[in-house]
């Protein structure tokens, strides 16, 4: 077939399905769990509201965190419950490093000869 040309691998388009979605937890071995939020329009109200669905998905180098963006794509199942792998992180989770040390907390006690107001007697209702 003379004049046939085949696009290159970079512009060749998966057929697999793909999802966009916050990684929620991260916390079991090589699984990821992606909350997925899409809009749709309610059918009766036409008013636009998010639905959320949760996806197990496949994270063999554990690279993703909670809090990141990442893009799932469909494969064959891994398990009961995954059918999906982890694709690319598109956006990290930004992490505050707070220094316990430079963080001032205020206790608030009561006042040397007053009673906390939860050990007031007059405050405390009886049951009849």
């Amino acid at each position: 077939m003379a004049g046939t040309t085949t696009a290159p691998p970079e512009q060749a388009r998966s057929t697999k399905n793909e999802k966009v979605g916050e990684v929620v937890s991260a916390s079991m071995s090589k699984t990821i769990v992606v909350q997925v939020t899409r809009r749709v329009s309610h059918p009766v109200y036409q008013r636009i509201i998010s639905k959320r669905k949760k996806f197990y998905a496949h994270d063999e180098e554990q690279a993703a965190n909670v809090g990141d963006v990442v893009r799932i794509i469909e494969c064959r199942p891994m398990s009961k419950l995954k059918r999906w792998r982890l694709g690319e992180i598109v956006r990290k989770a930004v992490q505050v490093a707070v220094d316990p040390n430079s963080v001032d907390i205020e206790t608030t006690q009561p006042a040397a000869g007053q009673k906390s107001p939860a050990t007031d007697k007059k405050s405390v209702r009886r049951k009849s």
